[in-house]
């Protein structure tokens, strides 16, 4: 745990200030914009991001109890809670929070995939192209195929499917292939849509059901 804190948090740091540059001047209007996230503005998400970095084990076990223990209901409180009305308010406390290393009680590479996931939701629909660390994105593929699609991972979609990333040293599964990039593979995998040819195998329909 302590290697994964030391390699995990900076990383999330790293992921956290560089979308904060992205949205720095971002135009009043384009905070609207449908985010990858079903239902939530690119404003949602970042609020989202904010709630998330203040969460504290504690904080999390009340929230969740008196949400009757509903994920969707205790996110979308989050996101109603730190969502000001001036999206540049939202960005300023996500700013103050960037460097926390609190979180839900989940696995570590959970940051991982929040960062690099909850990153793409907002800038793809704004056009914004952003490298991520290879390393990075295949810890929070790796985390995701361990993990039930009932808790927010991609398991049952890679369900006889084999994997590779063509950009980063991952291939693993058996059967139908699919090969893209580290970060499309980790969007499929977390039930995100991909651009057109971005994944490509005979197993990429199955993967993303596009």
């Amino acid at each position: 745990m302590a290697k994964d804190s030391a390699t995990i948090w900076p990383t999330v740091h790293a992921e956290r200030a560089a979308l904060i540059e992205d949205l720095r001047d971002l135009p009043a209007e384009r905070w609207s914009t449908p985010s990858l996230c079903p239902g939530w503005s690119v404003h949602d998400v970042l609020a989202h991001l904010v709630d998330d970095a203040r969460t504290t084990t504690l904080s999390f076990a009340g929230a969740f109890v008196r949400a009757g223990f509903d994920f969707d209901r205790f996110n979308d409180r989050g996101v109603a809670r730190e969502r000001a009305a001036d999206p540049a308010q939202t960005l300023a406390a996500f700013e103050s929070v960037s460097r926390r290393s609190t979180g839900a009680p989940a696995p570590l590479p959970t940051r991982l995939v929040e960062a690099i996931v909850h990153g793409e939701d907002i800038r793809r629909p704004l056009g914004i192209e952003h490298d991520y660390p290879p390393a990075a994105a295949v810890t929070a593929i790796r985390h995701q195929l361990a993990t039930s699609t009932r808790m927010g991972g991609g398991r049952e979609r890679a369900a006889g499917l084999r994997l590779t990333a063509t950009d980063a040293e991952l291939t693993v599964g058996d059967g139908e292939h699919v090969r893209g990039s580290a970060v499309a593979l980790l969007l499929a995998l977390s039930g995100r849509p991909v651009r057109p040819g971005e994944l490509t195998g005979p197993g990429a329909q199955s993967l993303t059901g596009q």
